[in-house]
């Protein structure tokens, strides 16, 4: 009796061992028929993409992604897939995909790249910044965090250039609209413009005729004092540009006979600066 249950116990064993086995080696072999499956997957995506065909090419990497989320492939599949969709100009399949990546491979190497793509994808947007400033102000934020959280990145000398260009772009509105201002005599309105491009985007093109129209405004209004300090501030930077030179020949009795004209124009406009002296 002993003898027959040692058979049937040496049996089981035996028998689950092999199972066990089996079990192991046809994971392994799962394993690895999957591993192929993305990079097949990965590979056809790149011929498309290589042929010109960025939508099949985007579903290939999309798919190799899906197959083994854990594999190194699917990350790179997912910025391929990104990149398919930029390079055709499919602006918000391009955002949509950058955006996913930097929240589920928020430590990947290739995280630099991501968001220099996502802020391209929207400064190549920008059309008209007079009635839309969402494709710019969405691109300088994320140069920006681009530029902080990469210093040393080979996209950041791009990011820091894209970033003066949208300077200019912007400060270009602020002067656009105060000089609308200050042909409408509504002095306030153009001060708070300029300021914001002298305070905003110093390092615009237009920040020597901003520091200029503050000169003016305020010596028009009877503020001598702020009218030197921007003229000083003026002239510290830019002493030798034409901006300057304006702002010098301000202060000549020519200028003051010609500022008690442009102020009397307007009774209305004048209430309104009495105001806004007295809350300096």
């Amino acid at each position: 009796m002993n003898l027959i249950n040692s058979f049937i116990l040496v049996s089981l064993i035996l028998l689950f061992t092999s199972c066990s086995k089996e079990i192991v080696t046809k994971n392994i072999i799962k394993e690895k028929s999957l591993d192929a499956q993305v990079l097949e997957a990965y590979k056809e995506g790149k011929i498309a993409l290589e042929e010109g065909d960025v939508v099949f090419a985007a579903k290939k990497f999309n798919e190799a992604e899906i197959l083994f989320p854990q594999s190194e492939w699917a990350p790179k599949s997912a910025l391929m897939a990104a990149y398919s969709y930029y390079i055709q100009d499919y602006y918000a399949d391009s955002i949509a995909e950058l955006d996913r990546f930097i929240k589920i491979y928020s430590n990947h190497e290739d995280l630099d790249y991501a968001y220099y793509l996502l802020a391209i994808c929207y400064y190549e947007q920008i059309v008209d910044e007079k009635k839309d400033l969402q494709s710019i102000l969405r691109s300088k934020e994320i140069f920006e965090i681009l530029i902080k959280k990469y210093p040393n990145s080979d996209y950041s000398m791009d990011a820091n250039f894209k970033v003066d260009l949208i300077n200019d772009i912007l400060a270009s509105k602020d002067m656009y609209i105060g000089r609308y201002y200050v042909d409408k005599q509504k002095w306030i309105s153009a001060i708070n413009r300029f300021r914001s491009v002298v305070d905003n985007y110093d390092r615009s093109i237009y920040t020597e005729e901003a520091l200029y129209r503050l000169v003016e405004i305020y010596y028009l209004i009877g503020l001598t004092n702020e009218a030197k300090k921007y003229a000083k501030l003026l002239g510290y930077n830019y002493q030798s540009s034409e901006w300057y030179q304006r702002s010098y020949a301000m202060f000549d009795k020519t200028y003051a006979k010609n500022k008690k004209i442009l102020i009397n124009k307007n009774k209305k406009s004048n209430i309104i600066i009495r105001k806004f002296k007295s809350l300096f």
